[in-house]
Formats: structure tokens, sequence, C-alpha cells
């Protein structure tokens, strides 16, 4: 069952599209909109828009778009009932009685919920009963505590098939399980589970949902760590371990590191700001999700060349997506847990001292460069400075540029100038390589929701105006109404849309872009947005609508001539005759 437009309508005006996107996005005013870097792609050049006049978003570069409803499904990978709920809690609004949850997609995602919940208590109580002794003492071993335990939900997972047997009694069906990835089809033809013997760490979402686990063996078997697949409602890509605890801090840094018993370990000891990858290299996404919750991130890789290959990554992509970043090395240790296994009760206080020594990215990225190079050698000294100016140009902050370009001037006993010559064709450069790549692209180009647009440009971009215009305007329907028809669109996709906003007009509805998401898909709801926005930013004119109406009318009958074999409409055939028999 559909939301009623009056609370879709309440909904919207309690939360303005420019307060909602400003706790995820810094903006800047610029003129009748709002501008900043896109959140959902990496951006220097800022290209994601926010419409105050018709509460919509729209980015340029990845032609992401929509209202309010759809940029919290976006930001917060939540599907449309669930970003509704997200929304009516932020304002305060109670959701309606009605059951209108009842899509295939909703029911799925509850159902994986139940299981991984159902799930995690499964092997928690596992990891408490006699069958857990060993995983138990594993645990303990590893310096944890019970209340550690407890906060984490660890558990166990038993060499049985007793999960499978559990999750039947409560009512799963088999396909449910493997939806859920918590079991799999044996090579016999027989449901299994998907961890064995294996100490589990559940994975929880932003708000504290179990979305997946991941395992560890406890002997010396493969694979070490063995992670839930993605699923409808995980993916791997896009989720960090213990995020949901971390955010929760008051200072805006993140310390990241690599795995579950890391993180664990760091905050067993006091630094619940912590938080880890899962299994995978650090992703865009991931990033982008850290910085909604962080200015400042230090990484706490491990020390080995895995780790150090994996830093240098990580600073490219934190710094990118606008994050201050540190490195923290670990001295006498492969990783925090060891580090704090070693040194017991004087962990933490040590722990701390060299967290405040954890040094700027360029300055770790500079001393592994020097330590690459035989500065002895005036080759060697070339070498290193070429490649040090390139690491110095990705500050965009001058001040910073200029410590180290000083530093550096002073250890090789030569004219900073000369540095900011190089740092400065460097960056025109980089600038250029941005610019181009980030370039938005038309919307007639690579287009799936309107393919017709290329052959019938300049009516369909007639038909956006128009539309764009109806829906900023309703009052005036029934003048366009009596100017063209439905028949009159050159494109399948505009007609609907056409169709569909007259329709609610005529019957006295709000036209407003939030309606729209209960009628057309994410990628058509971003289109539309994307030329009502635009149209709406240039200002629109009664005399430009007049003449989109004649040019639209002009080549629908062009059309109407070229193809007439390919009309099935009855009304477009009714066109096409009283013009034959007219002479047009």
């Amino acid at each position: 069952m559909a939301l009623s437009d009056e609370f879709l309508q309440e909904l919207k005006s309690r939360n303005d599209i420019v307060e909602v996107v400003s706790q995820y996005v810094n903006l800047q005013r610029a003129g009748r909109l709002y501008k900043g870097r896109c959140p959902f792609h990496h951006e220097k050049t800022p290209s994601f828009c926010v419409y105050p006049d018709t509460q919509s978003v729209y980015c340029f570069g990845c032609h992401v778009g929509g209202e309010v409803i759809y940029f919290i499904r976006k930001i917060e990978n939540l599907d449309y009932i669930d970003a509704v709920k997200f929304l009516a809690k932020r304002a305060g609004m109670d959701m309606p009685e009605d059951n209108f949850q009842n899509n295939d997609n909703a029911v799925r995602q509850r159902r994986i919920y139940e299981i991984n919940r159902e799930t995690a208590r499964f092997f928690h109580q596992s990891l408490t009963s006699f069958s857990g002794t060993e995983a138990l003492a594993y645990l303990r071993g590893r310096g944890l505590s019970n209340k550690t335990i407890r906060h984490f939900g660890l558990g166990y997972a038993p060499n049985s098939f007793r999960l499978i047997d559990y999750l039947k009694s409560k009512g799963f069906k088999d396909e449910e399980l493997l939806q859920a990835n918590v079991a799999h089809m044996s090579k016999k033809g027989y449901l299994a589970s998907r961890f064995f013997n294996r100490v589990m760490f559940p994975i929880m979402d932003l708000r504290g949902n179990v979305i997946a686990f991941g395992g560890r063996i406890m002997g010396d078997g493969k694979p070490k760590y063995l992670n839930t697949a993605d699923t409808p409602v995980f993916s791997k890509s896009h989720q960090l371990f213990a995020l949901n605890f971390a955010k929760n801090q008051s200072a805006r840094t993140l310390i990241l590191s690599e795995g579950y018993m890391d993180v664990i370990a760091l905050h067993q000891a006091g630094f619940t700001n912590t938080i880890a990858t899962l299994g995978t290299s650090l992703t865009q996404q991931q990033a982008n999700l850290i910085h909604r919750y962080a200015d400042e991130v230090v990484i706490c890789y491990d020390s080995d060349n895995a780790g150090i290959t994996a830093t240098e990554r990580a600073i490219t992509i934190l710094r990118n997506t606008g994050l201050k970043v540190r490195v923290l090395t670990i001295p006498g240790a492969k990783d925090p847990d060891e580090f704090m296994k070693s040194h017991g009760d004087k962990g933490p206080s040590l722990f701390k001292v060299i967290l405040e020594q954890s040094v700027m990215d360029i300055d770790y990225r500079l001393e592994k460069l020097y330590d690459k190079y035989d500065t002895s050698t005036t080759q060697g000294k070339i070498d290193y400075l070429t490649q040090a100016m390139h690491i110095i140009s990705i500050s965009d902050n001058p001040i910073e540029r200029n410590l180290f370009m000083a530093k550096l001037s002073e250890k090789f006993d030569m004219e900073k100038s000369s540095m900011e010559e190089s740092i400065a064709k460097i960056r025109r450069q980089e600038k250029f390589r941005t610019l181009r790549n980030e370039k938005s692209q038309p919307l007639s180009e690579n287009n799936t929701v309107n393919p017709e647009k290329k052959a019938n440009h300049l009516g369909a971009v007639a038909e956006e105006y128009i539309i764009a215009y109806l829906i900023c305007n309703p009052e005036m329907c029934q003048y366009i109404n009596s100017k063209i028809r439905e028949a009159d669109f050159v494109t399948t996709f505009n007609r609907k849309v056409f169709t569909f906003i007259s329709g609610r007009i005529n019957e006295g509805k709000s036209v407003e872009l939030v309606f729209l998401s209960q009628q057309f898909s994410e990628e058509e709801v971003a289109y539309i947005t994307a030329y009502v926005s635009e149209n709406a930013r240039k200002s629109f004119s009664r005399e430009e609508l007049d003449n989109c109406i004649n040019v639209l009318k002009k080549e629908s009958s062009v059309k109407i001539r070229k193809n007439p074999s390919e009309l099935v409409d009855e009304d477009l055939r009714k066109i096409y005759h009283n013009r034959r028999k007219n002479g047009v």
C-alpha cells in the first residue's frame, strides 16, 4: 500500500533538503542553489548541487539525483520505506499504520535481518556452551574480557549442522538461508552451514542491525578468515567493522586498522574510535562513509610489506575524499592486537603515546620514499626530489606545502623557488586531468532512461522544459493541455512523465518531486530531477514555454510523417490520417 500524499507532503516539509544534505556534505551557497563535493563519488571540483526551489539534489559528475527520500536512501543505503522511517524519526513524525511494506524486496531484506539476528544469538550461545569451550579459551587467550566478548556479540560456529536446524525451527526456509549466505548447498545437494568451527564476529550496520559475519579459524587452516558474501542487506565494499560504535565519539577522528581483532583490542583498551575494513582494501565508498563521521583518520595498518602497500593506497583515497590523514607506526609489533598483548597493563598508555606521535601522511610518504634512494649520489637526489614534489603537490593547503618545501630545502641545501615551480606545474597538470575526467556528460549520451532522446533531441529538450515548467507551475496545466496532448510527445519516457504529472494535477494532487519515488525507478527519478532542476535554475518564462510547445508540435508532426508505420497508439493514427487528409 502506497504512502498517502498528505504524509509525504508533511515529511518533505519537515525535512528541508538543504538541512538534511548539510549533515553529510559541506555546502556552499552559489546563487539560488548550493554546491559541494559529491558524497557518492570522488571529485575535487564540486559538481553536487542542492536546489532549494525544487527540494532536490543532482550531481553532474555521476548523475545521481532526486528528492530528500532518494538522497537518504542512497547515502544511508536504505530501501524506500526505511528511508521514509529515517526521515520521519528525524522530524518527530509517526509512521502510518497501514501495511505498506509488503513489496518483495522489503520482505526479503526484513527476513535476512531476522535470520542474521537469530544466527548471531545462536553463535553467542554456542560460545558459552560446552561445544564452545575451545573457542572461548581461544578468545580469552587473545586477551579479551567477558565484557568485551558480550559487547561485540562474539560467538562460535560449531562443527555441526545445528545452526541449520535451529533456523529452520524458527520458520526460515532453505531459500532464505541461502539468500542470507549463512548456508550454502553442498556438493551432495543438502543445505550446510557456511561457517564451521570458527570464532565468529557479527558485523553490524550503523543502526545496530546484524548484516553479516566474519569467521576466524582457530588453527592453521585456510582460509584464515571467512566472511559473508554480498547479500541484499550487505556489501563489504560499503561497510566498516565497528563504525556503529565508533561513530558515537565526540572527537571527529577515527583510527583505521586492518582486522577484527585489532579493532576489538583497541576498543577494549579505551580507543573506541577504531574501525576496520572487511577483509578488502579500503574503497572509495568506505572513505565517503568515514568522512560523514570524521575530519581526520589515523591509519594503523600492519607493519609488513602488505600493510605498507595498503597504507599508501588508503592515504590517496582518504586524502582525495577531503580527510586529514595521519599514519601510526607501531614499534616492536606487527599490529595493534600484538602490541596490546605484549605490553599488558601498560599497553593503553603506551599506545596513547605513539598515537600522539603519529605523523602526517606526507611526512610518512617522504620518509618511505627516502629509504628507496641513495641520496648521497646526484642521480639519487634528483630521483628522490622529483618524486617528493609529486607527494607534496597533493596538498591543497599552501601553508602545508610551504612547510614541507622548507624542510627539503634545508635538508638538501637548495633553493625553494625551484621546488615551487615544479609543484605548481604538477598541480596545473593534475587540475587539467581532473577537469577533463569530471567533465559532465550530456544527458542524451549513454542515455538508458530515455534512449529515444538521441534521435529526437530537439523535441525531447522541449518536452523536458514543458514538464519542468508544469511541475514548478502546476496552475498552468489547463493552458498546457489546451496546447498539446500526450500524443504530441516524441519520446515514450517523457510522455509517461507528462501523463503522470498532468493526471495528478487534474486530480487536485501535488506534483513535487517527492511524489515521483513511488512511481518511477531511482534512475528515472534522477533523470527527471536533472532536467527539472536545471530548467528551474535558469528560470521559467511564458514565452519560452510557448516556444517549446511549438517546437514539440512541429517535431511531433515530422516524426509522424517519417515513421507512420511505427505508430501503434490510436490517437497517433488519427492525428496522422487527419494531417494527411489536410495535406500536412
